[in-house]
């Protein structure tokens, strides 16, 4: 298979996990960038970076639109992870290859397991006020995660903002967005000497397919029970989790 159709194949699959569980993407693409599409870990999580930032942003403006998105909140969460995601992308191309494919497999197999577990809905559906300290916590936090693996975190943002801000599922869903977004381009920021020798022919219709597979996650959440969707992404985010760790300690 050539490496423009498996970029498209991919890219479909990243979208559409991102619009159907407003997180959970960015996970896939960068095992995708490695193991099939020929990326170093460090390019695949700067590649990784590079198609979450425009995914999420093009995903933003259509939940925005409706109304789901929390700015507020949202802009609190991540101005805390801006300089956490600045320093952790700094860092990122100076660790070794091992570790990083290690770190990822730990976090995807953290996503898989937050996925599996029961989703329980907060017990009023009015939003709770920012709270400062939680907020700035929670978004320091994901901002670094988000600079050192290339991973935009909503997987980890959607259930804080459930669990800590009492958003419903739409709105934490559109407001991770505006987090993803933010965060990414800060940890892109200090990349900018490692996007040169990218693979521009890849990461293009990657970002293009992943771009059209969002609208049709959205379609899709529609359709199929949000339980069973998490419950196929998690089974298989830990395959992928597992296979990248016996690959890091070999």
């Amino acid at each position: 298979m050539s490496a423009l159709i498996l970029a498209l194949v991919c890219g479909a699959v990243v979208g559409l996990a991102l619009g159907a569980l407003g997180g959970g993407g960015s996970v896939l693409a960068v095992p995708a960038l490695i193991y099939l599409l020929g990326f170093s870990p460090a390019a695949a999580t700067t590649a990784s970076l590079l198609i979450v930032t425009v995914t999420s942003a093009t995903a933003l403006y259509a939940h925005a639109r409706a109304g789901r998105v929390r700015w507020k909140a949202g802009l609190l969460f991540a101005a805390a992870g801006l300089l956490p995601a600045a320093a952790a992308g700094a860092a990122a191309a100076r660790l070794p290859q091992p570790a990083l494919t290690a770190a990822f497999a730990g976090i995807a197999a953290l996503a898989a397991l937050r996925m599996l577990r029961p989703h329980r809905a907060p017990a009023s559906t009015e939003p709770r006020p920012a709270r400062p300290g939680r907020a700035a916590g929670a978004g320091a936090g994901l901002g670094a995660l988000t600079g050192l693996l290339g991973v935009g975190g909503g997987f980890l943002a959607v259930p804080t903002l459930v669990t800590v801000l009492a958003f419903e599922m739409q709105a934490a869903v559109g407001t991770s967005l505006l987090i993803i977004t933010a965060n990414s381009l800060a940890a892109l920021a200090t990349r900018g000497a490692t996007t040169t020798g990218l693979d521009w022919a890849v990461i293009a219709p990657f970002t293009a397919a992943a771009v059209l597979g969002a609208w049709d996650g959205k379609r899709l959440a529609d359709k199929v029970s949000g339980t069973r969707l998490r419950r196929a992404f998690a089974i298989t985010l830990l395959a992928v989790a597992a296979f990248m760790l016996v690959d890091a300690l070999t």
